[in-house]
């Protein structure tokens, strides 16, 4: 172990290491508790010595701190959800380097670019966040009648001037569990709205995310999502709500929502191509499968959309967008009912395809068919434009609609 090494056993020694600035790696041994909140100065790493080494922080306490060109490798923090396992400190100029590499958390991971920073760089290669409650974070986004709820991961740079880019590659990143979902968004990354601060992700892979955002009933402006790409955040290759710019975005599990208004994917921003290889499927009432409200998709191909509840549409599309494929058909089981839709209720049909006014495609191709089963709901509403319409294989209403195609 040379000098710049202090391997620690007990939240004293833990304590005591991070408090020598003459230790530049503090490597965990055993399983900590009681910690208090501890900070890592610049340049200095935090790492486990064995696949079960933690630390868990005393109730009420947020967890580590970091500053500039700090790792934590291979440790498991645990904090209460609704602190942070693991923030930054916004004194300082640069982000540098910052790297989290096979680390379990309980509690939120918040990094955030405000104050006087203004640069630097975030790789993240296997995060786990076991149970984490964004919802007492009430600084938010605005947009489009309604705000969003930061995530159990969070990066975000808030800075308000255009000049000011941070980046990040991101893989191996999970939150929640089936059955014990974290609250909020799940993974919440973007830059500040208008002309400010730029949020540049080289990839962003996830694995399963489970979230309930919490939202009480009667609070229609106020939306979470499980993977939320804010403003100004420029994506590549991704693995569901979009208000930024996205090169590819793709999904090769299954998404599924059961939430009221909690649409599977929505989108506000700019993708090039959308890939959803494993079926969407929403329960919710007004919980659409794919929407396009502003900005547009350039391709967008889908396994299969079904929805199950009343004003819950298979796809709506209210803007230009070009190729739209399904390979496995539309279908819907409900009527008219309540939906969000820019922070305002409204009532909608749950129809499998509807191209809203201002709404239009170049192609949109549907194998399987479109199908609806509420009384009186027809497959197709088209107030827009479609270049090219193919629909194969099936083309019904089993509940008696196309009373108004």
């Amino acid at each position: 172990m040379s000098p710049a090494e202090k391997w620690v056993t007990t939240t004293e020694a833990l304590v005591a290491a991070v408090n020598d600035e003459s230790v530049a790696r503090v490597v965990v041994s055993g399983h900590l508790t009681n910690a208090p909140s501890i900070f890592l100065s610049a340049g200095r790493s935090l790492c486990g010595a064995a696949e079960d080494s933690a630390i868990a922080f005393a109730l009420r306490s947020d967890g580590v701190r970091l500053s500039t060109d700090n790792s934590v490798h291979s440790l498991h923090l645990m904090a209460s959800p609704e602190k942070r396992a693991i923030f930054n400190d916004t004194t300082v100029a640069t982000l540098g380097r910052i790297e989290l590499h096979g680390v379990t958390v309980g509690g939120c991971v918040q990094l955030l670019a405000r104050d006087t920073v203004r640069g630097g760089h975030v790789d993240v290669n296997g995060l786990d966040i076991i149970a984490a409650d964004a919802r007492s974070q009430t600084e938010r986004p605005h947009g489009y009648g309604v705000s969003v709820v930061q995530g159990a991961f969070t990066l975000w740079n808030l800075q308000p001037d255009r000049a000011v880019a941070i980046s990040a590659d991101i893989v191996g990143i999970s939150a929640g569990r089936s059955g014990a979902p974290v609250r909020g968004s799940g993974i919440f990354v973007g830059g500040s709205g208008g002309a400010g601060g730029r949020l540049n992700l080289r990839r962003l892979e996830t694995g399963a995310i489970y979230t309930d955002g919490g939202i009480a009933p009667g609070t229609p402006d106020r939306i979470s999502g499980g993977v939320f790409i804010v403003y100004r955040a420029c994506a590549n290759d991704m693995v569901l709500d979009n208000w930024g710019m996205v090169d590819r975005w793709v999904a090769d599990d299954k998404i599924t929502s059961h939430g009221s208004s909690a649409i599977g994917f929505v989108n506000f921003g700019t993708i090039n191509v959308l890939e959803m290889n494993a079926p969407i499927e929403t329960f919710g009432q007004g919980a659409r499968g794919f929407n396009v409200y502003t900005g547009t998709v350039k391709a967008a191909e889908f396994e299969r959309i079904v929805t199950h509840a009343d004003g819950a549409v298979g796809i709506q599309i209210s803007q230009p967008v070009g190729r739209i494929k399904v390979r496995r058909g539309v279908e819907t089981f409900g009527g008219a009912g309540d939906s969000l839709v820019k922070g305002v209720v409204v009532k909608l049909l749950a129809i499998a395809l509807s191209v809203k006014p201002g709404g239009s495609a170049r192609k949109v191709d549907v194998a399987g068919g479109l199908i609806t089963h509420g009384a009186g709901i027809n497959p197709l509403e088209l107030q827009g434009a479609i270049e090219c319409l193919r629909i194969a294989e099936r083309f019904a209403s089993a509940g008696d609609g196309f009373n108004t195609i």
